[in-house]
């Protein structure tokens, strides 16, 4: 069975039980980064515009490691990491993750401009290097080479995931600009893709981190740096034991190793039993009649024979 099965029914469970914790990431980074690039825009004109452009890669990218950490922080099926805590944690890896981000579009947009392929095979072999940078604690260069070696072997299903994610976005799209169809242009644009922004990404956060988690475990590495264990098996949590509880090889160290049955004889503190107790003194046979010698010389009694 793929490492993959499944792996939609899961992300789309967790993204349901944790909905208002992700959209509410993904709608505040949106709003701001919307507001900053209009308050640019009004103050400098152009140049604020071009400005406004900067911070909104900023955003994508911040976005982008802010949902793998949520998505890493609800695994365990609670939400431990708030809105503030969670953008704190993903900061130190906007930089790695704009790096590699920035790098990898390039290298797929020639792909695409040369024969369409060589694009889709690197889209999907580097699909993992934001989470390989985020949980795996990787450079955004050795990102690169990591992804590719947890999707090999399985390139074809996670290709066939990412269609199926594809699929429903546009499906949401479409959705989306039915609804808003009566405002103008402009409004039409901005709600549409703030509100399919802070509903969908999360969703493809979800999808792209599991999918880290599940082939790291088929290959037996560990998910993240310094866990004592590997990648979580496949399925919805609990994912195994809690780190606290110690594994249990054989009988505790208390209880002696039983080899067969029980018992060979005795217990040791009972002595054994060669002859009668210890306490007790020897004992000899005692004559049951007083030894009989014969009569003396002359006759018994003492008298004079006759």
């Amino acid at each position: 069975m793929s490492p993959l099965s499944g792996v939609l029914g899961e992300a789309w469970a967790l993204y349901r039980r944790h909905a208002p914790h992700f959209i509410l990431i993904s709608f505040v980074i949106y709003l701001v980064v919307a507001v900053i690039n209009a308050l640019l825009s009004w103050a400098l004109g152009g140049v604020g515009a071009f400005i406004g452009v900067i911070f909104s890669v900023f955003g994508m990218f911040l976005l982008q490691a802010a949902l793998v950490k949520a998505v890493q922080d609800v695994r365990d099926g609670r939400v431990d990491l708030d809105l503030r805590a969670t953008i704190a944690a993903a900061l130190p890896y906007v930089g790695s993750v704009a790096v590699a981000s920035i790098l990898a579009s390039i290298g797929i947009a020639i792909g695409f401009v040369l024969i369409i392929v060589p694009g889709l095979i690197l889209l999907t072999f580097w699909s993992l290097i934001v989470p390989h940078i985020v949980i795996g604690g990787s450079g955004a260069l050795d990102s690169f080479g990591r992804s590719w070696r947890t999707v090999r072997g399985y390139a074809w299903n996670v290709f066939g995931t990412f269609i199926v994610v594809f699929l429903i976005l546009i499906a949401v799209e479409i959705v989306l600009s039915l609804i808003f169809a009566w405002l103008p242009y402009g409004w039409r644009s901005f709600i549409s893709d703030l509100v399919s922004g802070a509903v969908v990404a999360p969703l493809l956060a979800a999808v792209v981190t599991l999918i880290y988690y599940r082939l790291t475990a088929a290959h037996g590495e560990p998910a993240e740096p310094g866990s004592a264990g590997y990648g979580a098996p496949y399925g919805p949590p609990p994912y195994g034991a809690p780190p606290s509880e110690p594994p249990s090889y054989g009988p505790p160290p208390s209880e002696p190793p039983r080899y067969g049955p029980p018992q060979y004889g005795p217990p040791p503190s009972e002595p054994p039993a060669y002859g009668p107790p210890s306490s007790e003194p020897p004992t000899s046979p005692q004559p049951s009649e007083p030894p009989r010698y014969p009569p003396p010389p002359g006759g018994s009694g003492g008298g004079s024979p006759a």
